[in-house]
């Protein structure tokens, strides 16, 4: 049977920090508004302050449907289900906050040298619901690795922002800058509006914070977004070597058997004939 609790229990803390997966569900006050969720990854992006308060560190993407829906309404739910080992699902329900790239808010909990590539906003939420739920029916999956296309995007297009800040250096103050094609470009052109026109980001794509060239020189890794067999040749091999060697067991285990019956027999028939 489903728990409710007031607050994130002590004992489930860690068990959500090992989570290599969550989801965000938020949705707008209008009746023919989309609800909307996502899911999140990469190591590090969630954190517990305590058991009432939670918050994420948001990256880019081609939406901003939380963001949008967090300012109409402040509703959030995310989700936590186990992959390995016993079935359990955790949803945290509450209210979240926004905060932007470039707000002192932001970079209270993200300074510039722990933010991740992409980083647009940080997402602050206050827990006053929690429920545990069995999971039963949920498959178990084994972790094989983060994609990095997201982050080697992300980096790119910082650079190309931290090239065209300089690049503006010597314009003289109150002369318009030109427009620059990275990440805050982006932003501007897909995260200011939700899918129903709610207003999302408001000040990022604005701000005179420069991204740090430094952090995102290593993030070059390419995915291996080969899809894993069910069985490799050499494991099929194996396999067939085992059935093999287990045929050739029953074949020695069957004559042994069928020769000390025979032996039985004859033995059974002798003794009946000397009586």
């Amino acid at each position: 049977m489903g728990k409710l609790f007031d607050e994130i229990p002590a004992a489930q803390i860690s068990w959500i920090q090992r989570q290599k997966i969550f989801w965000v569900a938020t949705a707008p006050l209008a009746e023919d508004g989309h609800v909307n969720v996502s899911p999140k990854g990469y190591e590090g992006s969630f954190h517990i302050v305590d058991n009432q308060k939670v918050w994420y560190e948001d990256l880019s993407g081609s939406g901003a449907e939380t963001i949008a829906h967090l300012r109409d309404n402040g509703r959030i739910t995310i989700m936590f289900v186990a992959f390995e080992g016993p079935p359990e699902i955790i949803r945290l329900f509450g209210r979240g906050t926004v905060y932007e790239f470039g707000t002192p808010e932001y970079e209270e909990l993200l300074p510039l040298e722990k933010r991740k590539a992409g980083s647009r906003a940080v997402i602050v939420v206050d827990v006053h619901k929690v429920g545990a739920s069995c999971g039963f029916s949920i498959p178990f999956f084994d972790y094989k690795c983060e994609r990095m296309k997201l982050a080697s995007l992300a980096a790119m297009m910082e650079l190309k922002d931290i090239s065209h800040e300089a690049s503006c250096i010597d314009i003289p103050e109150g002369q318009p800058k030109p427009k620059g094609q990275g990440l805050k470009h982006f932003w501007e052109v897909y995260n200011l509006k939700s899918i129903d026109g709610l207003p999302a980001l408001e000040s990022a794509y604005n701000s005179d914070v420069t991204f740090k060239r430094e952090e995102w020189e290593a993030n070059r890794e390419k995915d291996d977004e080969s899809i894993r067999k069910k069985k490799s040749v050499e494991n099929v091999k194996k396999e067939d070597n085992v059935v093999q060697e287990m045929r050739d067991d029953r074949m020695v285990i069957g004559f042994i058997l069928g020769v000390t019956a025979s032996a039985v027999v004859v033995g059974l028939r002798r003794a009946m004939e000397v009586w």
